[in-house]
């Protein structure tokens, strides 16, 4: 180990020496491996806020296991389920409460500006807390009056200054399909590709906003299971009791159903994870085009090298050495421009956008096998290159 060590000590570094002496060409290949690195951030940054805003919703419920219709697609697409199932799940021995929650979409006036929006309304009953959020807990009093609505401090859209005056404890108000709704406190969660905002609502008044749902209808069951019983047991004997038109998920099945949906079924996860293959082959082709480049000007000096005794492997250990060179180089601004990129589309859409470590070493592993796969095709005509047809 000590002697390959010094072997590599004592080695010409003929790979960087090759890049920096031509330094122009060096920055165009740098700045296409920045480019490429640029486009599979942002797009991984996307597909990840992608997943993450829609389970927001869904990682925040009080519950250890899920009741929902087998037809649901997603939080945007529920189908419903009768509220029966929910007592009945009480006789499971384990379950502690079983919560109706009611979810639909609704479009309302922002009372800023006056525009319409899409929020998702969420509808429980205020004694039976649904969620893990100790701002809406804390103000659940509140929703017991008719028409009163805890709003989302994360929504997208210009809210700043209503929501100034909530926090001043200022009254309110804005429409929906001719109701007015009155906006009674804050809660944080945040905007999602499937909707603007969040409202916090009790059943009574989710049922007076869509007239035409039954209180017997419900969206999801949220079961909260006893100290001291297992949530994946007390789950398998909801499915075995209860009937075939109502679905039995842990809580973390749920998440997971969630961003199955996203990534598989829906075309937005698609597109974000065919960017980032397109992103990973436009870097492939632009560190060829270098690297085939450099190889060709110094066709004659490698010849000269087979001439001397050099084998191809040696050849080709210089060709990758600037291929790994290029890799590190064009990952310090191709990591450096998303944290920018990332504040600037998080601020403009209200969506979680942000660098995180699992990301940037992922992105530096394509990265480094972008390099080196352009590099193996760059060195096809450097095996075959005799001396004697150089010369």
């Amino acid at each position: 180990m000590i002697g390959f060590i010094q072997q590599l000590q004592r080695r010409t570094p003929l790979g960087w020496l090759q890049l920096s002496h031509e330094k122009g060409r060096l920055l165009v290949a740098l700045a296409g491996i920045a480019f490429a690195d640029v486009l599979m951030f942002m797009q991984l940054g996307f597909q990840n806020a992608l997943y993450d805003s829609n389970t927001r919703v869904n990682r925040a419920m009080s519950a250890d296991i899920v009741l929902l219709s087998p037809k649901a697609l997603n939080l945007q697409n529920l189908s419903t389920f009768s509220r029966r199932r929910l007592f009945q799940a009480r006789d499971i021995p384990g379950v502690q409460t079983a919560t109706a929650l009611y979810i639909n979409s609704i479009t309302w006036k922002n009372p800023q500006t006056r525009l319409n929006a899409t929020v998702q309304v969420l509808g429980f009953a205020p004694d039976e807390p649904a969620f893990n959020l100790p701002e809406v807990n804390q103000q659940l009093d509140k929703l017991k009056l008719p028409d009163t609505v805890l709003f989302d401090r994360g929504a997208r859209g210009q809210y700043a200054e209503a929501i100034a005056q909530v926090d001043r404890g200022k009254t309110v108000t804005t429409e929906v399909d001719r109701r007015t709704l009155t906006i009674a406190g804050v809660f944080s969660l945040g905007a999602s590709f499937g909707a603007d905002a969040n409202l916090m609502v009790s059943d009574q008044t989710f049922l007076r906003l869509f007239p035409r749902r039954d209180a017997a209808s419900v969206s999801l069951g949220l079961i909260q299971v006893k100290s001291g019983y297992d949530p994946q047991q007390v789950a398998a004997a909801l499915e075995s009791y209860l009937p075939e038109d109502v679905r039995v998920l842990t809580v973390q099945e749920y998440v997971q159903f969630e961003e199955n949906y996203w990534r598989t079924a829906s075309p937005i996860g698609f597109v974000f994870g065919l960017g980032t293959v397109m992103a990973f082959v436009v870097g492939v082709v632009i560190v060829y085009q270098v690297l085939s480049t450099d190889v060709n000007a110094h066709l004659k000096e490698y010849a000269t090298f087979k001439a001397m005794g050099y084998g191809n492997s040696y050849l080709l250990s210089i060709v990758f050495e600037e291929a790994i060179i290029l890799a590190f180089l064009g990952f310090i601004p191709g990591a450096i421009l998303p944290l920018g990129l990332y504040a600037l589309a998080a601020n403009a859409t209200a969506l979680p956008i942000y660098m995180t470590a699992s990301r940037a070493v992922f992105v530096l592993v394509l990265t480094v096998v972008m390099c080196a796969l352009s590099g193996a095709l760059s060195t096809r005509k450097l095996q075959s290159a005799d001396p004697a047809d150089m010369f």
